[in-house]
């Protein structure tokens, strides 16, 4: 089987070490020594990218914003759309919690 259509185990030693990042600061130093430079940015780029894209920006803004590619822009739409809704259930909570802290 291809390595690229394998999916990860999500019971994952990884996953549960994620989870126990306390802060950003904390979060920001443990994918710093887990990731290459690009991966890392690569990463920071899809999540900006669908940030934008959930706030309905369209793909050339968003190309022009970010300097993203239009393959990476429609990956990301496409989970978006079609995924697992990962990124919506995030995005909510960093609403709730912006929210909480205008309170």
């Amino acid at each position: 089987m291809n390595n690229r259509n394998k999916r990860s185990n999500p019971e994952n030693d990884l996953y549960r070490a994620i989870l126990l990042l306390e802060t950003p600061e904390q979060c920001y130093n443990f994918f710093v020594d887990l990731c290459t430079v690009s991966e890392l940015k690569a990463m920071e780029q899809r999540f900006e990218v669908a940030k934008l894209l959930n706030q309905g920006m369209i793909y050339n803004d968003i190309l022009e914003q970010t300097g993203a590619s239009s393959a990476t822009i429609s990956r990301v739409n496409r989970s978006l759309n079609y995924g697992t809704d990962a990124y919506r259930d995030i995005f909510a909570k960093l609403e709730s919690e912006d929210e909480e802290d205008d309170a």
